[in-house]
């Protein structure tokens, strides 16, 4: 199984830090914060869920829950430490779209989607954002993010090694849950934009990173770089 790794974290950066103490780092972070707990909360919830359609999985996808609800724990701590309360109202608004398109997939007993929306759209939502995040956070949220981002990796590695492993069967699928989800997620950077750019977060390295580990993911599935250009097109013209 190929297993993908994050990246080092360059310490040069640090004259790029924002000033954690201002009233303005704190409102937007009260936002950027609640969306990563609600994203754990999310995942912890989903993995359960995929567990009872894939009943000979479920061992496995607990223990990927649990490692959520340790990430989730984790965030809140960060939010503590900066003295925030994170604005959950906003981000369970936020993730309204894709949660909502979850649950009917899992209503209707869709594997595939549930596992492209899971396992490689938020996962790799998240790694790109912890990605950009990690070199401009306050040294404890670095020291938090640092941790989660590695967990998550065995998260996505495990949604494309599924997927891979059934490829022939779900393809149809899996493209039409592509084009149902995808533009979510661009829309979901943009909506994000202007409170990550308070933490010195930039709008195009977020979609950079993202559409990296997308598409990372999708030619470990095992479709062509022509076929995931298609796929990858979903989130422009959405």
């Amino acid at each position: 199984m190929a297993i993908l790794a994050p990246p080092n974290v360059s310490e040069s950066s640090a004259e790029l830090l924002p000033d954690f103490s201002t009233d303005a780092y704190k409102d937007a972070y009260s936002r950027i914060n609640a969306i990563v707990i609600e994203g754990e909360q999310e995942a912890h919830d989903n993995y359960v869920s995929i567990g009872g359609l894939l009943p000979d999985q479920a061992e496995e996808l607990t223990r990927l829950a649990r490692m959520e609800l340790k990430h989730m724990k984790g965030f809140t701590a960060c939010a503590n430490n900066l003295g925030v309360t994170a604005d959950m109202p906003f981000a369970k608004e936020f993730f309204s779209p894709l949660h909502n398109n979850f649950q009917k997939a899992l209503a209707d007993g869709k594997v595939t989607t549930c596992l492209l929306i899971q396992a490689i759209l938020i996962e790799a939502f998240a790694i790109s954002a912890y990605h950009i995040y990690i070199p401009v956070a306050d040294p404890f949220a670095r020291k938090i993010t640092e941790g989660v981002v590695k967990d998550e990796y065995t998260h996505l590695n495990y949604g494309q090694e599924w997927l891979k492993a059934n490829l022939e069967t779900v393809r149809e699928e899996l493209e039409q849950a592509n084009r149902d989800n995808l533009p979510l997620v661009r829309k979901m950077l943009e909506q994000v934009a202007g409170d990550a750019a308070v933490l010195h977060m930039d709008q195009e390295d977020l979609m950079a990173d993202f559409l990296t580990s997308y598409q990372e993911a999708l030619l470990e599935v095992g479709f062509t770089s022509r076929e995931i250009a298609k796929l990858a097109a979903a989130a422009l013209i959405g």
